[in-house]
């Protein structure tokens, strides 16, 4: 059985930039510039950087205020193939 994860803790570290650490303790930078490129109407207000850093956490996945969401399951995933996740205890 594989187990859920979920984002533990966020911190912005640069525009379109977050640092993640999921609750397997796996942590890494993801850069999500790519939402730049995002036409759905539910994208577009995160194309305004003061809006994508209203970010927040809501039962561990990253959401913003218009309930734009990311799955935090493909969000480790995508991390992992990247080779970006490494163990981390403590916030960075």
């Amino acid at each position: 059985m594989r187990e859920v994860v979920h984002v533990r803790r966020y911190r912005i570290v640069g525009p379109y930039r977050l640092w993640l650490q999921f609750t397997d303790g796996l942590a890494g930078e993801w850069d999500f510039s790519g939402l730049l490129k995002d036409a759905r109407p539910v994208a577009k207000p995160l194309h305004d950087q003061t809006f994508f850093e209203q970010v927040f956490l809501d039962f561990g996945a990253l959401t913003w205020p218009n309930g734009f969401d990311w799955s935090p399951e493909a969000l480790h995933a995508d991390m992992a193939a990247a080779g970006v996740l490494k163990f981390e205890t403590a916030a960075a």
